[in-house]
């Protein structure tokens, strides 16, 4: 009897630990004390992942508990969500400590979009291209994609327009889904697509919560696989507050990426630069200075053959 009363002590003790890490964090105290709650060695979470899916290495697992490394690649950050199932705990109870710690220690990460507010833009984004029955790949590669960004005279994201040169690998591919994502306190239902060359405008869906704006650019033919293809539209946004960087992100490696921002001369930023990240949870770095042009305000960056991860520009006002 008194043996079930000391474990049961255990039980209570380690519970408390758990709730108070979940709590307030940090996100490899939280993961240890899960994990012993479960009383689950890493061998077993490690078996328990490959079901999910999901291949980490036990070395990989001992790390982010020590707090020695932490997740940041997009498979690191699968294993993370499908760790909540296999341990038991609240749904995005570790992905918010995440977000919480890059956001304590990582300097750089965005005030105007946090990685929790990035997730459900991601969730909402797949319920909405489900609903228009769009495939997220869409048949195409991306061979070439450059954007030039407006930045108006209310420091607002006045707008972009891109141009995008794909290849197609499989036959009978007719469309582009593009996807917007307007800054903090954005009308999407407001903001316009106008298909500018060798496309026009489909159907348009918009979230308000989240300011995701998804468009259909139906091409004028049907390409088969091997074809290659070059169209061009533009997004009027205009309905935010100040805008203070834009970023693109990429999923599997690609080609060729060019961003341009361009300052309204009556509104024009101290200092600007690029940056970039191997997620939305990852520390921010690659931070270069970038200088303002003369005559027509902008800077631009240009990656020559895009990874995985997130690249972009920001500015200070002042």
């Amino acid at each position: 009897m008194p043996h079930a009363t000391q474990h049961a002590d255990v039980a209570a003790v380690v519970g408390a630990e758990l709730e108070s890490a979940l709590r307030g964090g940090p996100f490899h105290v939280a993961l240890r004390a899960a994990i012993a709650a479960r009383g689950l060695p890493l061998q077993r979470v490690q078996h328990h992942l490959s079901r999910h899916g999901v291949k980490v290495g036990v070395t990989s697992l001992s790390y982010w508990q020590q707090g020695a490394r932490r997740p940041q690649r997009p498979e690191s950050l699968r294993a993370v969500r499908a760790l909540e199932e296999i341990l038991q705990l609240p749904e995005e109870s570790l992905i918010r400590l995440l977000a919480e710690t890059d956001e304590r220690t990582g300097g750089e990460r965005t005030a105007a979009r946090s990685y929790r507010s990035l997730v459900a833009a991601s969730d909402v984004l797949d319920r909405m291209l489900t609903e228009l029955r769009l495939p997220p790949d869409g048949g195409l590669h991306t061979l070439g994609h450059h954007e030039r960004v407006r930045i108006g005279p209310r420091r607002e994201l006045s707008g972009r327009e891109s141009q995008h040169i794909v290849r197609a690998h499989k036959d009978g591919i007719d469309r582009f889904v593009a996807v917007h994502h307007g800054d903090p306190g954005c009308a999407p239902e407001r903001m316009r697509v106008h298909a500018l060359e060798n496309c026009r405008a489909g159907r348009v869906r918009a979230h308000h919560d989240t300011g995701v704006l998804v468009a259909e650019l139906l091409f004028d033919t049907r390409l088969r696989a091997g074809d290659t293809f070059l169209f061009r539209y533009c997004v009027e946004d205009g309905t935010a507050g100040v805008c203070r960087e834009y970023v693109r992100g990429f999923g599997p490696a690609g080609g060729q990426y060019a961003l341009q921002v361009r300052f309204d001369e009556r509104a024009l930023p101290v200092r600007c630069h690029r940056f970039a990240q191997h997620s939305a949870a990852a520390p921010r770095g690659g931070r270069q200075e970038l200088a303002l042009s003369g005559h027509h305000h902008s800077v631009h960056l240009v990656e020559p053959r895009v990874r995985t991860g997130i690249v972009g520009i920001g500015w200070d006002w002042e």
